[in-house]
């Protein structure tokens, strides 16, 4: 059975992907629950969305009817590992959704990703934009080895851009830093530049409900301006008015910050999450993939082939199980997840988990002492 959003979203569940079971949530959910967008023989997708707030990010905008219109609103960032059309088509029914609403969404691509976002919106007719009251700018941003070029295109300027876009030296691999997570690229070969991504929380901030309730204090959103204010490292000695229920002699007590931090949150380590598709086995290749998803709790990534059909995957740059896997264990991934299959396969989930495992296997064992 596969891990798609849709699936998941009728369970309730999340699925551990090494012994391909669905099992119940922990008791601490994680802050975002990443999931396919459509099975593994479907267009590359991933969409994570956040566990507490009304936000989601994509990796690559293939085939998305699978998600609805109220998870597409949710999108703020979209990541796109390279512009063939199963990794890009679905461009067309995010800008249906999101048109006419007061919005920016971010969009990252490859060399070359300025002009294919230019080609999609001058491809429609925009005489009708003075009727949207809302502006809509979608911001995009073209990678390249060493450089990252910017480009704003607003609704009521019929998407056209109104200055030359903005370069940006880059080098250090990080193409988006916010208070409680940061994105790294990288540039990889699959004949055209392909962008692996990996996501990763900075760290963890787990609220203790027992806590709040001893304390006589209203859960409400002050709970995320509080747990955006410790990502932003607030003033320690800060006071700060917090909630209180009924039953207490005033509406709001006063804390310090670092005293409230102490009672009612565990800190814990962040989690992170990486995607990889469409990539040739080549050293160069696996080398960086290693270092883009190393630790990892949970790796993406492609497997076109089976081990038999090598000769396909080396033709059309694509991995096999077996080189998905051994990938994942060199990169110390707690765990992984293939997609991307050839369509050549029907019902064969099992023999690419069977040749990626073994393999996974091997590499972690090759690396003890």
């Amino acid at each position: 059975m596969i891990c798609t959003y849709r699936t998941m979203k009728k369970r309730g569940m999340q699925r551990n992907e090494e012994v391909g079971l669905f099992t119940k949530p922990s008791i601490m959910p994680p802050s975002f629950k990443p999931c396919l967008v459509n099975n593994s023989s479907g267009d590359p997708g991933l969409f994570v969305p956040f566990s507490f707030y009304n936000r989601a990010i994509a990796f690559d905008l293939g085939d998305i009817y699978n998600l609805s219109s109220r998870e597409i609103l949710k999108l703020s960032h979209i990541f796109i590992s390279h512009t063939h059309m199963d990794h890009f088509a679905g461009f067309d029914r995010l800008l249906r959704i999101i048109l006419g609403r007061e919005k920016t969404v971010y969009l990252y691509g490859p060399k070359g990703f300025l002009g294919n976002i230019e080609g999609k919106l001058s491809g429609y007719s925009w005489n009708l934009v003075k009727n949207f009251s809302n502006q809509l700018i979608i911001h995009a941003t073209e990678i390249s080895a060493n450089t990252l070029t910017s480009q704003k295109y607003l609704l009521h300027n019929r998407f056209k851009p109104t200055s030359a876009p903005l370069k940006k030296p880059f080098s250090h691999h990080m193409i988006h830093d916010e208070s409680s997570l940061k994105i790294n690229t990288s540039v990889l070969d699959h004949g055209i530049p392909s962008l692996g991504f990996a996501l990763k929380e900075k760290f963890r901030i787990n609220i203790r409900k027992d806590a709040i309730k001893t304390l006589g204090l209203i859960p409400g959103k002050w709970l995320y301006r509080f747990k955006q204010a410790m990502f932003e490292e607030y003033d320690p000695a800060s006071i700060i008015d917090v909630p209180c229920s009924e039953n207490s002699p005033t509406p709001l007590k006063n804390y310090k910050f670092q005293d409230l931090v102490d009672q009612i949150t565990i800190i814990t380590k962040g989690q992170k999450i990486a995607y990889v598709t469409d990539v040739a086995y080549t050293a160069s290749n696996v080398e960086k993939i290693i270092s883009l998803a190393r630790g990892a709790d949970h790796l993406f990534i492609e497997s076109a082939f089976l081990e038999k059909d090598m000769g396909h995957a080396i033709a059309k740059r694509h991995l096999t199980a077996r080189q998905a896997g051994e990938i994942a264990g060199l990169a110390d991934a707690k765990r992984f997840t293939l997609f991307h299959f050839s369509p050549r396969y029907q019902n064969a989930e099992h023999l690419f988990y069977n040749e990626a495992m073994e393999a996974y296997a091997r590499s972690n064992a090759s690396k003890e002492p």
